[in-house]
C-alpha cells in the first residue's frame, strides 16, 4: 500500500481515483511516496526523503520548492484548469 500525504482539502471525487486497496491517503501518513497539495506552502516544510512526486491540485507551483525537488529527482506537477468549470458557472454570460 502506497502512502500519499494530503495537505489540503482535496475533492473526494479526485481522491476516489486512488483506490484504497493500493493507496493509504491522508493527512497523517508516515513516509509518503507522494504529496497532494492545493495551497499549503512547502518552501519551509521538511519534505520526507521517501517522497517521489508532488502534485498540486490547481494552477502553478509557486508554493512548492521546485528547484530543490528537481535536484532530488522529484517531479512536481500541477492540474491547471481543474476548476475551470466552476469558474465558468460563476461568470455571467456576455450581453448580446
Amino acid at each position: 500500500m502506497q502512502p500519499i500525504l494530503v495537505l489540503n482539502q482535496i475533492s473526494p471525487l479526485g481522491l476516489a481515483r486512488l483506490p484504497a486497496e493500493h493507496y493509504k491517503v491522508g493527512k497523517d501518513v508516515a513516509d509518503p511516496v507522494a504529496i497532494l497539495v492545493r495551497s499549503a506552502d512547502l518552501h519551509k516544510a521538511t519534505i520526507a526523503p521517501s517522497v517521489l512526486a508532488i502534485a498540486r491540485a490547481g494552477a502553478g507551483t509557486n508554493n512548492i520548492p521546485v528547484d530543490a525537488m528537481s535536484a532530488r529527482g522529484v517531479p512536481v506537477f500541477n492540474a491547471p484548469g481543474a476548476n475551470a468549470n466552476a469558474v465558468k458557472e460563476l461568470v455571467p454570460p456576455p450581453a448580446c
